[in-house]
């Protein structure tokens, strides 16, 4: 399906996050490593909010839930979820990503008795596959053009038998304003597109397939902006 999926264009977005793309977002996601700029440590910071609103809405009992976080990067999700009992399926396009996040996850781990281990697959999003309690998928929808916005929620949903819990760059005005700038200075990192949603058309999507928005907040600092939504099936 990675052809349907965006073909040429999904293809770069994993072979950047196999090198230099992992490299950057590896650290920015280290709250140890100092090796970060200003921009980095605000992204850094405001993906960190967004995860705590996740985590809060997933709250403390959730010993031998099934998520799926799809999407995992380094594991910012899939280890508080794990340390906590979860029973985690953490997929990430880069396979740099998921041997950061499994070796991440063996150091928070050590000494605990609750944890547990989570599977981690390289995939793309489209190509995974199971059911779950809930499905993840934290700041992704970013590489996804509106035209394969509805189909890639389509396809998380059907793996979701309660909720899901999704985030994405919503489109106003004032941040497509800020894109266009930010767009005129690309900097040599800035290696994939990214793509702003619409909020009534996330939620119209997840309408569809038999969702309700239950839940939302905003992330917002200055270099990083993330709509997340809860929804349960109806």
């Amino acid at each position: 399906m990675a052809d349907e999926a965006g073909g040429d264009e999904l293809r770069s977005v994993g072979d950047y996050f196999e090198g230099e793309g992992f490299q950057r977002w590896r650290r920015i996601y280290d709250d140890e490593s100092e090796d970060v700029n200003k921009v980095q440590r605000d992204i850094r910071d405001g993906h960190a909010k967004t995860i705590d609103i996740a985590l809060d809405w997933f709250g403390a009992s959730i010993e031998g839930m099934t998520v799926c976080d799809a999407g995992c990067g380094t594991g910012s999700l899939t280890i508080p979820l794990a340390l906590r009992g979860a029973s985690v399926c953490a997929s990430d396009i880069s396979g740099a990503m998921t041997q950061e996040a499994s070796r991440r996850f063996e150091i928070a781990a050590e000494g605990s008795s609750k944890a547990v281990r989570p599977s981690f697959e390289a995939s793309d999003l489209e190509s995974v596959r199971g059911s779950f309690n809930t499905v993840a998928c934290l700041d992704v929808m970013i590489h996804y053009p509106d035209n394969k916005m509805e189909e890639m929620i389509g396809h998380l949903v059907s793996m979701s038998e309660d909720r899901i819990i999704m985030s994405f760059a919503p489109k106003t005005p004032y941040y497509s304003l800020l894109k266009r700038i930010g767009e005129l200075f690309p900097g040599k990192s800035k290696a994939t597109r990214a793509y702003l949603h619409a909020e009534e058309d996330v939620e119209r999507a997840l309408n569809k397939n038999g969702f309700k928005v239950t839940k939302r907040d905003m992330t917002a600092t200055s270099f990083y902006f993330s709509r997340i939504l809860e929804a349960v099936r109806e």
